[in-house]
């Protein structure tokens, strides 16, 4: 208990000291923003601070700070300690220069930024890139909730996805203040609720369990056929640092009305995503009493049936009040994934009509892009879940490289003189290492031994940071 407290405090302080620190030196002015500018009722509409962040909130935390959280838990408590970091120094670092970049851009998608600032190569790749992960998002995040809500409601997963496919079709063609500007609220509510009731269940001990202190040793249960290095750091996702935020925080950027409130929306909604997957972590390691106990159940029953157990768990108890806070519970966990999958599709949308140049002002030019990209998510998402979130997470989390990657170059560019640059190019050169060591060794890339793709991953991530210096620091030096 005394090390997941000392987390969770970890994560607060982080997001006032070194959020404040990341805030300042990027500088916020008093210029109009986007939602000001080119208010259009659709996409470009200023709305109130709370609902901006709640939105945002909800927009990044999907599935990953749920069942990738649980997932990483498979490797112990040492997973707090990645969560932690990776909020501070990586995640929140990444999300607050995503969105405040794309401010300053207009509210340009995130591939149109990395373009600008990598350039013309990097935009290409980056458009396809962030369409591909878009759509794999959405798919991911519509089979993860459709099979949730299956497993409450008693009714056949077959008829439950139909329902939500025709949600996101909604909320990817309707202008945002429609559905997500007015709904979100209610489903962070149950989101925070959701949070803090399982957090409370562990602390008070429900159920007899305890929670286990944090060690640094490999408790997954295939021992070293599991490495945490790098398995760990790509299976958490969202939880810690996640690409897929770059590709949301735009959003949000065409809905901010002051430059000032970047730090609590953007580099905030992380934080929150971070103790959320933080409390999920611990609530895997502490609910099964071991590790062993969590992947037993995680085989039998998938990561839907332990979310269900845990709720029931922590906050079930006996009789009908029991049963209305352990379904509060998982309509928390329900709303974070249809609350990203729907603006994954909405961004794939808005990345297209950036890319082609297509006003989206009118319902028709909205649904040239919106037909076909939830066309293509039904499809997918007749595949094998497991198989679409593996590549859906390397994917993510290369995504967030490359743009702490470019966060790296617009704060060389724009602050001159100055070390500001080092805020993102660490993790970026971390998050190097990690990508590029993961598809080398994971079985759903080429599966080398960790003798070669330890070296190689180290060795890629100092030539990342090679080609940065020399194009910025020592180009200028020389």
């Amino acid at each position: 208990m005394v090390t997941f407290l000392v987390a969770l405090c970890a994560l607060i302080l982080g997001f006032l000291i070194y959020g404040k620190i990341v805030d300042t030196v990027f500088g916020p002015t008093n210029r109009p923003t986007p939602a000001l500018r080119y208010n259009d009722g659709v996409d470009y509409i200023p709305l109130p601070t709370w609902k901006v962040f709640m939105i945002q909130l909800l927009n990044i935390a999907g599935l990953g700070p749920i069942f990738g959280a649980l997932g990483g838990a498979l490797w112990g408590p040492s997973v707090y300690l990645w969560i932690v970091l990776g909020t501070i120094f990586a995640g929140g670092v990444h999300d607050y220069l995503s969105g405040m970049i794309s401010l300053r851009e207009d509210g340009k998608s995130i591939s149109e930024v990395v373009g600008k600032y990598m350039g013309s190569t990097m935009l290409f790749i980056m458009r396809i890139f962030s369409v591909v992960l878009l759509v794999l998002v959405g798919t991911v995040f519509m089979t993860g909730p459709a099979g949730l809500l299956a497993k409450l409601t008693g009714v056949a997963v077959t008829y439950v996805l139909p329902c939500v496919l025709l949600y996101y079709f909604l909320a990817t063609l309707l202008p945002v203040d429609t559905i997500i500007a007015r709904f979100y609220p209610l489903f962070g509510a149950c989101l925070i609720i959701m949070a803090l009731g399982i957090m409370g269940g562990m602390l008070l001990g429900v159920g007899g369990h305890t929670m286990p202190e944090m060690q640094l040793a490999n408790l997954h249960p295939q021992g070293d056929k599991m490495p945490i290095w790098p398995l760990m750091f790509i299976t958490v996702a969202c939880g810690a640092i996640s690409g897929f935020h770059s590709t949301q925080s735009p959003i949000m950027s065409r809905c901010l009305k002051d430059e000032h409130l970047g730090r609590p929306v953007f580099y905030g909604a992380m934080v929150a995503e971070g103790i959320i997957a933080l409390i999920w972590a611990a609530a895997g390691v502490t609910f099964y009493d071991s590790t062993g106990g969590l992947a037993a159940a995680m085989k039998a029953g998938g990561a839907g049936t332990v979310v269900y157990d845990i709720c029931v768990g922590f906050l079930g108890g006996s009789g009908v009040g029991g049963y209305i806070g352990a379904t509060l519970a998982m309509l928390g966990v329900i709303a974070c994934p249809i609350t990203s999958g729907d603006t994954a599709f909405r961004s794939a949308r808005l990345t297209l009509a950036d890319w082609f140049g297509v006003e989206q002002g009118k319902a028709t030019k909205r649904l040239v892009f919106a037909v076909p990209l939830l066309a293509i998510g039904g499809i997918l998402s007749q595949m094998d879940f497991n198989i679409i979130w593996r590549y859906f997470s390397w994917t993510n989390q290369t995504l967030a490289m490359i743009v702490l990657w470019t966060g790296a170059v617009y704060l060389y560019r724009t602050k001159v003189g100055s070390k500001a640059y080092l805020i993102p190019m660490i993790p970026a050169t971390f998050m190097a290492a990690v990508t590029s060591t993961y598809i080398l060794q994971a079985p759903e890339g080429f599966q080398l031994a960790t003798g070669i793709t330890y070296p190689v991953g180290i060795v890629f991530a100092f030539v990342c940071l090679a080609l940065y210096l020399k194009s910025t620091v020592m180009n200028k030096t020389l």
